[in-house]
C-alpha cells in the first residue's frame, strides 16, 4: 500500500508515520513530489490494518497497490522517474521523462583494446552519444568465446571517459564483482541472462549505482518489474528497465523486438525504458530500423553497439554498426524524434 501525505505536510508528521510502519515491521520507502509526499509501504500487509495510518497527523490517505511489484508500480508514483548522471569530466545526463530527451548509448559488445575503446568513444560522441558501453566481463553461451579483460578493460573505459566526458554503462555478472565494476562504471548493467540473479539484484540495490536492467529472453514484463523490485526494495531508485528481443519461433533475426512492451512499461511503471535493438535484431542492416521504431513508440533510450571494424569484433561484430553508421542512425533518429515531440 502507499501512504499519501497531504500537501505541506511537515517533516515530524512523515517522521511520525515512516516510524509507524517500522514499529509494524513493514519496510518504508519514501517518493518526494513537487506538492506532497508518498510513502510506499513494503511487506506482508495482510495483518495491517491501515486505519492505524489513516488517523495519523498529516494523512491524506491510504491506497491498496495490487499489482505484485509496488514500487515499481505507477500506483506508488505517478510521475516518471529521472535519473540523473554526472560522469568526470562530463556533463549531468537525465535519463527518464520525455522533457529529457533521449539517452544515446553506444560502443562495443566487448572492450578488445585500449586503443579500440577510447577510438569508438570518441567516435560515438561526435555523432550524438552521451553513454559509451563496453563489455569487461562477456557472458558467453560457450565457454571457449572471448570472456573479456575484466578490471584492464574497465580501466581502459574510465580513460575512455575521462578524455570524452561521457558516462560509462557496463556489465556486471556476480555479487562479488559489484564493488569493483561500480568503482570504474556510472551505471551497472545486468543482462539478460542474470535478470533473475536475486543475489546479484540484491547486490546492485545495495549498491545505490543506477542499474540498466535488461529483460531476460523468455521472461514476461511482470518478471521484469518483479526483478526490478529487487533493486528499489533494497534503496536503489536508480533503474531502468531494457527491452532487448525475446526468444521466438522466428529466425530471421536474432530475437524479436517487443515494441509492446516499450507503452506497456511507460504505462505499468513510473522506470525509464531503454531499447536494444543490435540484440533485438543480431544484424547490423535492421538496427537503424527498430531504432526508429522504438523511438516512435516511446522509449527513453537507445543502447547500440558500435565497432570501428565490425568484421574484426571479438563479440557480436554481425550486429555492431561502423561509427559511419551509427551516425546515420542518430541523424534518422532525430528526425523521428522532432516528429513525436521528442528531442535527441
Amino acid at each position: 500500500m502507499v501512504i499519501i501525505m497531504r500537501a505541506g505536510a511537515t517533516a515530524q508528521e512523515i517522521g511520525t508515520v515512516v516510524q509507524q510502519i517500522e514499529h509494524v515491521g513493514m519496510r518504508p520507502h519514501l517518493s518526494q513530489g513537487e506538492e506532497r509526499t508518498i510513502i510506499g509501504v513494503v511487506g506482508d500487509e495482510r495483518p495491517i490494518d491501515r486505519t492505524v495510518f489513516e488517523l495519523l497527523p498529516g494523512v491524506d490517505r491510504v491506497v491498496p497497490i495490487l499489482r505484485p511489484y509496488k514500487l515499481a508500480s505507477r500506483d506508488f508514483k505517478k510521475d516518471d522517474t529521472v535519473i540523473t548522471i554526472t560522469p568526470e569530466n562530463g556533463k549531468p545526463i537525465k535519463i527518464g521523462n520525455v522533457k529529457n530527451g533521449l539517452a544515446m548509448m553506444a560502443g562495443p559488445c566487448a572492450v578488445e583494446s585500449r586503443q579500440q575503446i577510447i577510438e569508438t568513444a570518441h567516435r560515438v560522441k561526435e555523432a550524438g552519444a552521451n553513454v559509451l558501453r563496453g563489455g569487461a566481463y562477456k557472458p558467453r553461451t560457450s565457454p571457449y568465446s572471448f570472456q573479456g579483460y575484466g578490471e584492464d578493460a574497465l580501466k581502459w573505459l574510465a580513460e575512455a571517459r575521462e578524455e570524452t566526458g561521457l558516462a560509462v554503462v557496463t556489465e556486471v555478472m556476480s555479487p562479488d564483482l559489484v564493488p569493483l565494476v561500480s568503482h570504474y562504471a556510472d551505471i551497472l548493467q545486468v543482462g539478460a541472462r542474470n535478470m533473475q540473479n536475486f543475489a546479484l539484484l540484491n547486490a546492485v540495490g545495495l549498491s545505490r549505482r543506477p542499474v540498466l536492467l535488461k529483460r531476460g529472453m523468455m521472461s514476461t514484463m511482470e518478471e521484469l518489474l518483479m526483478a526490478a523490485e529487487y533493486i528499489l526494495s533494497n534503496g536503489n531508485y536508480n533503474v531502468m528497465l531494457c527491452e532487448r528481443g525475446i526468444r521466438t519461433f522466428e529466425t530471421y533475426t536474432r530475437n524479436t523486438l517487443d515494441i509492446n512492451a516499450v507503452p506497456v512499461l511507460k504505462m505499468l511503471s513510473h522506470l525509464p525504458v531503454i531499447v536494444d535493438p543490435s540484440h533485438a535484431t543480431g544484424k547490423w542492416e535492421y538496427v537503424t530500423a527498430v531504432s526508429r521504431a522504438a523511438v516512435a513508440a516511446g522509449a527513453d533510450g537507445l543502447i547500440v553497439e558500435v565497432h570501428p571494424h565490425p568484421t574484426e569484433a571479438l563479440s557480436d561484430g554481425a550486429q555492431s554498426l561502423t561509427p559511419e553508421n551509427y551516425v546515420s542512425l542518430v541523424t534518422q533518429v532525430r528526425r523521428v524524434a522532432q516528429a513525436v515531440d521528442r528531442i535527441v
